[in-house]
């Protein structure tokens, strides 16, 4: 198989396989492990502090001198209605104590999210030479500036209509995340439907309206569907759930048998962990979140509450109270080192032709 086109010169890789930033599983040894095989490693920073930053890219230099991604998240940062989240920590308390897990309250009045803005004076002084982005659109300003310090930028689209909307911005790679993705939706238009379109219908029918080079991310999880993305239209592939497994990834080990032995019709859009749409494999924390019935603080305010009883559960071990994200084909997920993964999945799609 010719790897060899635009988007390879643009990110200077040697495969258009880029592994999908996953915030809580990647690690900087996944990231480099991707890179050091001629892939392209991407490093989740979104909600971080410009200091945790540096030290997670320079972590990553250390491991690799080939490029690698750093990820952003670009969501608006929402007000906190104090009422709504105090009584939101009492029904979470109720629900960790069913499992024998503390919950230890977030004070509210110290919560402080950190935007993307705050980062991005980071990147360039670490010269990164591709940042991507999810759940929305980086300002004007950090684009230009992004472009100034010669950034190759990415930006997510789960509808033509967000894909058109990143062109016309100026953003030089798009991704086509289909519904089977694992992990939040990059959904940012509010004024139509939730798109829920499968990656192998959305990616022609990006690749049909835009110029610029189209990564398919959803599903991406063997040669035969790096081959068929190619195939379709897209010039590179993003591959999540294929790594969750890996020996580099912080999951937890229940976590990552329940990739095993999951079906196919057990993953869920959920907004139940964080206010935003995520895919994941079922739990009992999404069943209970669901029955009580709310109205969802807006993300990352749910994400801030419920990460006392996530990284609790964590911690023991206990998939029913975590974040277990997953594409639709979690269970073809390989157990094994990222840079294993990695061949493996290029030594197929070479097989095919």
């Amino acid at each position: 198989m010719n790897w060899n086109n635009e988007l390879t010169r643009i990110l200077k890789i040697k495969y258009p396989l880029v592994q999908a930033p996953m915030l809580g599983v990647t690690t900087p040894e996944m990231v480099a492990a991707v890179s050091n095989e001629g892939g392209l490693g991407s490093l989740p920073v979104g909600l971080l502090s410009a200091g945790k930053t540096r030290e997670l890219i320079q972590k990553t230099k250390e491991l690799t001198s080939k490029p690698f991604a750093v990820n952003l998240f670009a969501h608006d940062i929402p007000a906190i209605d104090i009422p709504q989240t105090e009584a939101l920590q009492n029904k979470l308390s109720d629900i960790a104590q069913e499992y024998s897990l503390s919950y230890q309250r977030v004070d509210v009045n110290l919560i402080h999210h950190y935007s993307y803005q705050e980062q991005i004076e980071i990147l360039i002084d670490e010269k990164i030479p591709v940042v991507s982005f999810t759940f929305g659109l980086i300002d004007e300003n950090s684009i230009r500036s992004l472009h100034d310090n010669g950034v190759i930028i990415i930006g997510t689209a789960t509808s033509v209509r967000e894909a058109v909307h990143l062109d016309n911005e100026g953003i030089d790679i798009i991704t086509a995340q289909g519904i089977e993705a694992g992990g939040h939706r990059g959904t940012f238009l509010d004024d139509e439907p939730l798109p829920q379109i499968g990656t192998f219908s959305l990616v022609p029918q990006i690749a049909d309206k835009i110029k610029r080079p189209v990564l398919a991310a959803g599903g991406i999880m063997d040669g035969r569907t790096i081959k068929a993305a190619l195939i379709l239209g897209a010039q590179g592939v993003q591959a999540g759930t294929a790594f969750v497994g890996s020996d580099e990834s912080l999951a937890v080990n229940s976590y990552k048998k329940a990739l095993k032995n999951s079906l196919d019709t057990d993953t869920v859009l959920t907004r139940a962990f964080s206010g935003r749409w995520a895919r994941g494999i079922r739990n009992a924390f999404h069943d209970q979140v669901q029955q009580l019935n709310i109205t969802y603080p807006p993300y990352p305010i749910l994400n801030t509450l419920t990460a006392p009883i996530r990284s609790a559960a964590q911690k023991s071990d206990n998939k029913e109270l975590t974040t277990l994200w997953a594409g639709q084909s979690a269970a073809m997920a390989m157990l094994k080192p990222s840079a294993e993964i990695f061949r493996a999945l290029i030594a197929e799609a070479e097989r095919l032709g």
